[in-house]
């Protein structure tokens, strides 16, 4: 039963709450314990009101996930936990990472509530209007940068916040053209919204976010130069391995792959790879100049 209610908690979707780091990493204030610890607070937070939200989730699309190939695997969908525990442990989790959001800071604690909102909504309505589905998962994203920022204290520049919507869309779109390509004419009975995408419809909002994070990422690392006084072009060599690391990103999704983004970052080494070239540039950038 343990080990049933941890795999519903998807500890590995707790990845995506590392970019409450982004905002603090970027300002260089990680170096000390006054900048960690709220930063590590709002991890936590996330990491809690997310696995709340995935057993709701599981709880409402249950029947659904039992026709699919690989969701119907889920303990919820298996019924290795019932219905009243999954709701008992899913209502916990959410009260406990709305709480500890406010520690750090109470626009933290704000930001979480949004984003619990915002799941919440995306699973009882949201994900079945086409476009809209997109837009509210990128925008989880985006919130969880935002709670990193507030908890610490530190604020964001235009270009990061357009870079980091940008870049949420780019990787949610890229999930529905794998789940597309994976299901073919049995995506509508896992995810209706499919059903009114095509794959060529998906490709364009792929190349346009794409393309939009590129030119957003590039103008965030040149005004930080700027900003910063750096005298070294660390700032402006992130653009190398961020670029290949999307490129590569797109190649995962042509071969096929990508309808679970958290298993290809942990499994795609050379993707892994580009990520730490790509975080050893930058942190030159910032503790270095």
């Amino acid at each position: 039963m343990i080990g049933a209610l941890f795999a519903e908690a998807r500890p590995k979707q707790w990845l995506k709450n590392l970019l409450v780091f982004a905002a603090p990493g970027a300002a260089g204030v990680l170096d000390n314990w006054a900048g960690l610890w709220p930063a590590l607070v709002a991890f936590v937070a996330l990491s809690l009101a997310a696995s709340g939200t995935y057993y709701w989730n599981d709880l409402l699309d249950v029947e659904a996930d039992r026709r699919h190939p690989t969701k119907r695997n889920r303990p919820i969908a298996a019924g290795r936990i019932g219905l009243g525990t999954a709701r008992v442990i899913g209502t916990l989790l959410l009260l406990g990472g709305l709480g500890l959001g406010f520690v750090p800071d109470w626009r933290c604690g704000v930001a979480v509530c949004v984003y619990v909102a915002v799941t919440v909504g995306y699973s009882v309505w949201l994900k079945h209007q086409a476009v809209v589905d997109l837009i509210a998962v990128a925008a989880g994203f985006v919130i969880r940068a935002i709670a990193g920022a507030e908890a610490t204290g530190v604020p964001m520049s235009t270009w990061f916040l357009l870079c980091t919507s940008c870049g949420s869309l780019f990787i949610v779109t890229g999930k529905r053209y794998a789940e597309l390509r994976e299901m073919g004419e049995d995506a509508a009975s896992t995810r209706p919204t499919l059903s009114q995408y095509s794959l060529g419809y998906l490709r364009i909002i792929l190349s346009v976010s794409v393309g939009a994070t590129l030119v957003a990422y590039c103008t965030w690392a040149f005004d930080t130069k700027e900003v910063s006084g750096a005298t070294w072009p660390f700032y402006e060599l992130s653009i190398v391995p961020m670029l290949a690391a999307l490129m590569r990103y797109l190649l995962v999704l042509e071969q096929g792959h990508g309808s679970a983004p958290e298993e290809i970052f942990v499994a795609d080494r050379m993707l892994q790879l580009m990520g730490v070239v790509w975080v050893a540039v930058f942190a030159l950038g910032v503790y270095v100049g």
